[in-house]
């Protein structure tokens, strides 16, 4: 799909953006001008509704309900609690309060970053890669022998606190392998692309091979 994409500062709670996701949280499609699809787990659904069926072995969500479920499973893991354990402090602390007024920051503890959040972040991530070296030692990929958007789901995640500099790859190699091949596909080349602006990304955010 060719998207033009919006920057959408979330905490700014502008009427306009809680008019197409009254939760106030992307990622958010507007399709057609005016259909809305929100949040990244519907959007998945939505996108496999709508043009999975041509893609064949390429699919992105598997016939077998059973396999579903799974990937469903781990999209939900990673969506959200990878995303409140981990990526969601990062940013908030590092990215979002930059850009943050006082009266917006002060819910969450005022502009400065927050050490013991972003500490609490970089231990919890250990745990979720050794949980993806455990499925990759299983598995050819997160949910099962095809790339689903359980992977796609992960790497979203994983590559926000790699810009950050925030994972700590030496905990788990096969982890660390899985990334390299998600990271390498063409696919992901418009990620790894991405730049924060006054925030350069780590030194091998970019790299294929680390």
């Amino acid at each position: 799909m060719d998207v033009d994409m919006v920057e959408e500062r979330s905490f700014d709670r502008r009427p306009e953006f809680l008019a197409l996701n009254p939760a106030g949280t992307t990622p958010v499609i507007v399709e057609g001008g005016s259909f809305v699809v929100p949040e990244a787990n519907i959007i998945a659904e939505y996108l496999d509704e709508t043009r999975g069926l041509v893609m064949g072995d390429k699919r992105l969500l598997p016939d077998s309900p059973a396999a579903r479920v799974e990937v469903r499973r781990l999209m939900q893991w990673f969506n959200a609690k990878f995303f409140d354990e981990v990526s969601h402090y990062l940013v908030q602390e590092k990215i979002y309060k930059r850009f943050m007024t006082n009266d917006q920051a002060r819910q969450f503890g005022g502009l400065s970053p927050d050490t013991n959040l972003v500490r609490a972040a970089r231990s919890n991530i250990k745990y979720h890669l050794s949980y993806i070296g455990y499925l990759t030692r299983q598995r050819n990929w997160l949910a099962g022998d095809q790339l689903s958007y359980a992977d796609l789901a992960a790497a979203a995640h994983i590559s926000v606190c790699d810009y950050l500099s925030d994972v700590p790859w030496a905990e788990d190699q096969q982890a660390k392998e899985w990334y390299a091949r998600i990271k390498s596909r063409p696919s992901f080349r418009g990620i790894l692309a991405d730049r924060m602006p006054g925030t350069p990304p780590s030194e091998h955010y970019v790299d294929l091979d680390f």
